[in-house]
């Protein structure tokens, strides 16, 4: 007999108000370990607002939310990273007056064990631990693609490239659930296969994948599932064929694209 797919993250009637605006209604579903999990929906949907709340940058206004069977919806964000929760932003929030190794490490930190004393007088164990996080940084530049360069701001780097640091980034802290904020923006046809190919990579590693992205052929082409919000409620939820066929979120998102794009012509 199979062993039965475990649930690393379990959102349950979430909801999210700014003064009157209700930004997330009622959202709930499960995230099974090893999936890789999209979530769509037009602008203002509230798919980064999701992100948020879950990550501990904001909180619910009501709701559970409950990773690897433990309550996480009023910790901190540097707590919920320390649990296996890392992220990326769908702004750059990389530090371009420091390296690109140096980016990395500072993802590497919520890891380290030792404290500020040591630090502070630069202790054999404090200089120990950062030759370590050093060295575990460059193993997830080199994983994300990135060998060269590692002295040099991120600034300097191609686009693509850019993005890669900060996946590098949020892969250091070790997460076994890793949130990609609009990945693919930005990038030209080859770079968005090429992230596709790095997402399938950490997700072949044992990194389960909650993804937002607009690029419904990526979506489409790397997702087990899909989440279609619409002005902050869960409208379908299923596999990508069954997403593509649903007249609701044909006419509420998909077919809001081709509109667009006839409009386009």
């Amino acid at each position: 007999m199979s062993e039965a797919v475990k649930t690393i993250l379990e959102i349950d009637r979430v909801h999210r108000a700014f003064g009157g605006i209700l930004a997330l209604n009622d959202v709930g579903f499960q995230v099974s370990q090893g999936e890789i999990k999209a979530i769509i929906g037009p602008n203002g949907a509230g798919k980064t607002t999701l992100f948020n709340v879950i990550s501990g940058v904001i909180p619910a206004t009501s709701g559970r939310i409950v990773f690897e069977g433990r309550t996480i919806e009023h910790l901190k964000p540097h707590v919920i990273a320390s649990l296996g929760i890392s992220r990326t932003f769908q702004t750059s929030l990389v530090f371009n007056n420091m390296s690109v190794l140096e980016n990395v490490m500072v993802g590497r930190h919520p890891r380290s064990r030792r404290g500020m004393l040591h630090v502070s007088f630069k202790t054999p164990q404090a200089r120990s631990e950062e030759w370590e996080i050093a060295e575990k940084a460059k193993e997830k530049l080199a994983f994300v693609g990135i060998h060269d360069s590692l002295d040099s701001p991120p600034g300097s780097l191609p686009f693509a490239l850019h993005k890669r640091v900060e996946v590098a980034r949020a892969l250091a802290t070790e997460p076994k659930l890793l949130f990609l904020d609009e990945p693919a923006a930005g990038l030209n046809i080859r770079e968005t296969e090429e992230m596709a190919n790095l997402i399938r990579k950490i997700r072949d590693i044992g990194i389960t994948i909650l993804l937002v992205e607009h690029d419904m052929s990526l979506v489409m082409d790397i997702s087990d599932e899909v989440i279609v919000l619409d002005r902050g409620a869960k409208i379908a939820e299923g596999p990508p064929r069954e997403i593509q066929r649903n007249k609701q979120v044909i006419d509420v998102y998909l077919g809001e694209s081709e509109e667009q794009s006839a409009s386009d012509r």
